[in-house]
């Protein structure tokens, strides 16, 4: 886990480099990051309220469905927090539709709605308000879990390796003032997309179970990313 960048920005370059790499991301990531970041200005310039975007089940169940959305896109104002969960969005969202989702934007999807809709159920458990950090660290336990003998680096102070990361940057979201209970559940949601991902049909093949696979997207969605064909021809 490195917060340093790479090299510099020139000052006649800026622009064109920064957009560069906005639209180097992936197609999703660079959906839930745009998301994100406007939500958070629409806020700071008070266009709309975070009172109009915190998870309720009652307002839902009163018409504001948004509420579904919207509850995962807001990170709180411009500030180191909003920077810190920025940083890992972008770069562990990027990382798994870039490593092991590359070519298979249903998938990624189905994982992230697998994560909203699990999250969504722990958050009128919990009362809680507000889910992108949730969703946050559940890629990021999943991409932890997923590159096991990864070496990382924590401000370089010390290395462990990256299926830590996820305590790491819990204990760091503490440090902040941050409540543990909305990254906790990430993490919990990310064990139980993980587990029955990667590991039950390892399972169901050894143990000679008829059903091999949980977590296969649906037709319709494989359509939506244009991966239907594919899709079948792997069936």
């Amino acid at each position: 886990m490195n917060f340093g960048g790479g090299g510099g920005i020139g000052n006649g370059d800026a622009a064109p480099d920064i957009m560069s790499w906005y639209m180097d991301i992936p197609v999703v990531s660079r959906m839930y990051l745009t998301g994100a970041f406007l939500t958070t200005a629409a806020c700071a310039v008070d266009i709309i309220t975070p009172y109009s975007l915190y998870f309720s089940w009652d307002l839902i169940k009163a018409g504001q469905v948004w509420r579904l959305l919207t509850s995962y896109l807001f990170f709180g104002v411009f500030s180191v927090d909003f920077l810190f969960h920025m940083y890992f969005l972008v770069r562990y969202s990027r990382m798994l539709e870039e490593g092991d989702f590359r070519g298979r934007t249903a998938n990624f999807l189905y994982m992230l709605l697998f994560g909203i809709i699990n999250m969504t159920f722990f958050a009128s458990w919990a009362e809680l308000n507000f889910l992108g950090s949730a969703l946050t660290f559940m890629m990021v336990y999943i991409w932890g879990r997923r590159n096991e003998d990864v070496k990382m680096s924590f401000l370089g102070f010390f290395t462990f390796n990256a299926p830590y990361i996820p305590w790491v940057m819990l204990t760091f979201s503490v440090l902040l003032g941050n409540p543990v209970v909305t990254d906790l559940i990430g993490i919990a949601v990310g064990h139980m997309y993980y587990f029955l991902e990667y590991v039950y049909p390892v399972l169901a093949e050894t143990r000679g179970w008829p059903i091999k696979r949980l977590l296969e997207p649906p037709a319709l969605l494989h359509w939506l990313c244009g991966s239907y064909q594919d899709n079948a021809h792997l069936d």
